[in-house]
């Protein structure tokens, strides 16, 4: 992992600093405001200062866990750059060390063992290499406190019902740091760096360089596509001043074709029920003024293969795939088991990214992660009640891993 900061005068150009050496496929760690140091700093202008990281490919085996150093300073030195790059993480993960540390202490007291129902991958490596280990090497590399600290982590996030062979990769690069009787906190940044790297960062919808930037939401009945359709619609026209053309697929249901044109009258916005691809291809050419064009579809069962193979058809009647994009949007409170096989059978569809609704419904997340991982789709918008347009927000990786992690909101 490569972590460095950019500054610019606003927090694009230091964004885009960090790209033009580390590429597109860096995450925001961190974004703040600095001042030059010096005698004259007040008569310096405020600039903004980012915090990029960014998987290697192919990296090199770090000498300190999961960290790429880019520096060839001393050891002593390396590690208070650690320590430092990492300090504005263990501010957004507030309390949580203290919370993992007291529950630990708190176990140890009662003499109860901390998960002991549940064997993490450390457990499972050090089980199959203890026969060839000396007592030597055994001695040197245990740590039992850093041993109990990351089954703390890893029964938490299990909680939060991430799949557990996503939780064993990601602690098990973790574990091997417990040789350098590192501290929590570096153990806890670097857990939380590698959930965040994973998430990736997504583009959300993004304005079409030719004609309108045409949107689908496709998805199961009941996760909500009418009302999150409304809330986006709501920023862009009243926040973003764009013009906003409002299509209907769902011809099933009459009361969501009127929940949106309800929503439409209020935007001042343009409306219409399709009911064939040739009709979704002349109402993309009437509101080919728009800046976006937002399509809601019918809810369908994603073990109904006549119901996917007709909004295939819909989807197929836009014929340049660069100028629209596709959202499946899901319920936070479905069952990952479930998911798994909506992702799949709406994957034949078309490429999609992912928005998570009813986050307020639920206190697990990890869902989140796991379709994340699973799909390798990025997870753009998330909404967390019925409030058009409030409560609906742009997906925040860091937030939602302190979640995971058991830290607070």
């Amino acid at each position: 992992m490569i972590i460095k900061k950019y500054t610019g005068k606003t927090e694009a150009e230091a964004t885009e600093a960090a790209k033009k050496e580390l590429g597109s496929g860096l995450v925001i760690m961190n974004v703040r405001e600095v001042k030059k140091k010096g005698f004259f700093a007040f008569l310096s202008p405020k600039q903004i200062e980012i915090t990029a990281a960014l998987e290697e490919e192919n990296p090199r085996k770090p000498q300190y866990g999961s960290i790429t150093h880019t520096t060839d300073a001393p050891v002593e030195n390396r590690n208070l750059f650690v320590r430092n790059s990492t300090e504005n993480i263990e501010k957004k993960l507030d309390s949580l060390q203290t919370l993992l540390e007291s529950q630990l202490n708190s176990r140890q007291a009662t003499g109860e063992e901390t998960g002991t129902h549940r064997e993490t991958v450390s457990e499972e490596k050090e089980k199959k290499d203890s026969e060839a280990e000396t007592p030597e090497k055994k001695e040197e590399e245990q740590n039992p406190e850093q041993d109990k600290f990351i089954r703390l982590l890893y029964n938490k996030m299990l909680d939060n019902e991430m799949d557990e062979k996503y939780v064993n990769s990601i602690l098990e690069d973790a574990s091997k740091t417990k040789k350098a009787d590192l501290p929590f906190d570096y153990l806890l940044a670097n857990i939380y760096q590698k959930m965040v790297l994973k998430f990736g960062k997504s583009e959300g919808i993004t304005p079409s360089t030719d004609g309108p930037r045409i949107v689908l939401f496709i998805g199961p009945t009941g996760v909500g596509k009418t009302t999150t359709i409304a809330k986006l619609a709501g920023k862009y026209c009243v926040e973003d001043k764009k013009k906003v053309a409002l299509l209907t697929a769902d011809t099933y249901r009459i009361a969501a074709a009127e929940q949106l044109r309800t929503y439409a009258n209020i935007l001042e916005t343009p409306f219409r029920v399709i009911y064939t691809p040739e009709e979704l291809q002349t109402a993309v050419k009437d509101y080919w003024d728009c800046d976006y064009i937002f399509i809601d579809t019918a809810g369908r069962s994603h073990q109904n293969a006549d119901q996917l193979e007709k909004m295939k058809e819909m989807v197929g009647a836009l014929k340049d795939p660069g100028n629209y994009h596709v959202f499946l949007v899901l319920s936070a409170t479905t069952k990952y088991r479930d998911l798994q096989r909506i992702a799949d059978c709406y994957g034949k569809i078309a490429d999609y990214e992912l928005i998570f609704t009813k986050l307020d419904e639920t206190e697990a997340v990890g869902n989140l992660l796991n379709m994340k991982l699973y799909t390798g789709a990025p997870v753009a918008y998330v909404t967390c009640g019925q409030n058009v347009p409030d409560d609906m927000e742009v997906f925040n990786p860091q937030k939602t891993v302190k979640q995971i992690l058991g830290g607070k909101e």
